[in-house]
């Protein structure tokens, strides 16, 4: 059976996780934009505005789906606990 502590410890590492991967994202396009656009420039024909608006459209809806799925919870069950 899970607790209200359970769910709330689990949605906290969940939210810290996913923030975590977020970064790394954010991070390794900012330091291997270039090989990743000539990586994907392989499959696809982008340009490179094309490509940063995909990655960084891609990143914003992430972090809203942490917020509401994860964060947003986490938050609800801290505040009734």
């Amino acid at each position: 059976m899970m607790t209200i502590e359970m769910l709330r410890g689990f949605l906290g590492w969940a939210t810290l996780i996913n923030f975590g991967f977020v970064c790394y994202w954010f991070f390794f396009i900012m330091f291997a934009h270039d090989w990743a656009y000539r990586l994907h420039s392989r499959w696809f024909t982008l340009s490179v505005e094309r490509f940063d608006s995909i990655h960084y459209a891609g990143m914003a809806l992430y972090k809203m789906g942490i917020l509401m799925f994860n964060l947003v919870p986490y938050l609800a069950l801290l505040i009734i606990s």
